[in-house]
């Protein structure tokens, strides 16, 4: 199994910067998806965005199944309907490293995504899939998931990362 490209570390300006839209599937994109699952498995992880490998277009790959190899492969996700029930979760990412913090995001959310089939899809992802697709269409809007935090948390989050990473 070939391997992926490393992971943008934080604070790296890709990681706060919207990634392209995506016009067409083709056999690149088809590529980078396959890249961006093996980094994810990796990891190990429940989900990627492209601009976490430094690829800066509309991509990412979600994995929140027991058995893996469920990755649900999307390109231009968008939230369309989010529920008003909350759910926290603990998260952290491969671009900051060594810290995690409890991020409270919507428990269920409808998205829209262009699918590997090149097809417009709609899809409920509920629990631990709902807070990864978030996640991930967080890192294609530019934000990470320290965002979620209050200045002062999230000051803490990044110094506790640096000194971990020392």
């Amino acid at each position: 199994m070939a391997a992926h490209r490393p992971f943008v570390m934080y604070p790296d300006k890709r990681l706060r910067t919207p990634a392209a839209p995506v016009d067409t599937i083709d056999d690149d994109v088809r590529a980078i998806w396959d890249e961006m699952i093996r980094a994810m498995d990796a990891m190990p992880g429940v989900g990627l965005a492209a601009v976490q490998l430094g690829i800066m277009r509309r991509l990412a790959v979600v994995d929140a199944s027991e058995t893996r190899g469920q990755a649900v492969r999307m390109a231009n996700p968008e939230v369309l309907h989010a529920s008003v029930q909350m759910r926290d979760h603990d998260e952290g990412s491969p671009n900051l490293p060594g810290v995690w913090a409890t991020i409270s995001r919507p428990r269920a959310v409808r998205v829209r995504f262009l699918n590997a089939q090149s097809e417009v899809e709609e899809r409920d992802f509920v629990g631990l899939w709902a807070t990864s697709v978030q996640h991930q269409i967080d890192h294609l809007n530019g934000k990470m998931y320290f965002d979620h935090l209050s200045k002062l948390k999230r000051d803490r989050l990044v110094a506790k990362a640096r000194k971990a990473t020392r």
